[in-house]
């Protein structure tokens, strides 16, 4: 397999779309990584699994509509040059 700048964005794309079909009552929750675990105290740095949750829900609540557009330029784009 080739690494090519293409390989390494279809990659990005397919990261990002797996972090964004995560969901939280179906998945996150049963391992343990729901939005009421890591809830700390007032001036606590948050733990690891704290800034991990929440980089997953602002991935799916501002990347939802970009990846759209995205996915789809992607899928007209190997549909015309394979």
């Amino acid at each position: 397999m080739v690494f090519t700048l293409y390989s390494l964005l279809q990659v990005a794309l397919l990261v990002v779309n797996a972090v964004a079909v995560l969901h939280e009552e179906r998945f996150l929750r049963h391992v343990g990584w729901g939005s009421d675990q890591g809830i700390g105290g007032f001036g606590e740095e948050p733990g690891i699994k704290a800034q991990l949750t929440n980089l997953i829900r602002s991935v799916r609540t501002i990347m939802r509509v970009p990846l759209i557009a995205v996915n789809s330029i992607t899928i007209v784009l190997l549909l015309l040059f394979g």
